[in-house]
């Protein structure tokens, strides 16, 4: 009987740009994400170091188009896969190597929600029509707040990308 193996990688880090959503010739979807991870370590003598890796990260199928769909620049996710090498002989005749992460989970650490900039309060996506009467009663879009931010969070997760809108 052969020895078993494993092959998995977990990590946690930030976007560093846009994903990339294509189709191969057979129709599968490959979405590629650029991930950054951070170590942060204190030296003997005291001094503070970081360092960062970044990742090519790769998704297949109904994965990748999710991806394309929840993913933007700067957010903080959780991916979970296996590594995989690619050798090839580039056009000027040298060997080229590259490890990417294939993953088949991921999970969206943050909840800002795109077009939004960290410390920036979200608008209210409904805002009434009518002026607000006269009276001692607190304001409209005081109240209403936070249950427009609730349900715009319950809205994210069902909104649909049309794929004739991808420029690509």
């Amino acid at each position: 009987m052969a020895s078993r193996s494993l092959n998995k990688v977990q990590l946690i880090g930030n976007l560093t740009r846009d994903p990339e959503l294509r189709y191969t010739p057979t129709g599968a979807a490959v979405c590629t994400i650029g991930l950054a991870t951070n170590r942060y370590w204190t030296t003997d003598a005291g001094e503070k170091k970081e360092e960062t890796e970044f990742h090519r990260v790769v998704a297949w199928n109904k994965l990748a188009e999710l991806c394309s769909q929840l993913l933007t620049k700067g957010r903080k996710v959780y991916v979970e896969g296996r590594l995989r090498t690619n050798s090839w002989t580039a056009q000027d005749g040298t060997q080229k190597t590259t490890t990417e992460v294939v993953i088949d989970d991921m999970i969206l650490l943050d909840s800002r929600r795109p077009g939004v900039t960290p410390g920036e309060t979200e608008p209210p996506s409904e805002v009434s029509a009518e002026p607000a009467a006269e009276s001692a009663a607190p304001s409209v879009t005081s109240i209403a707040q936070p249950k427009t931010k609730k349900t715009t969070k319950t809205d994210e997760k069902t909104e649909d990308v049309n794929p004739d809108d991808i420029p690509f």
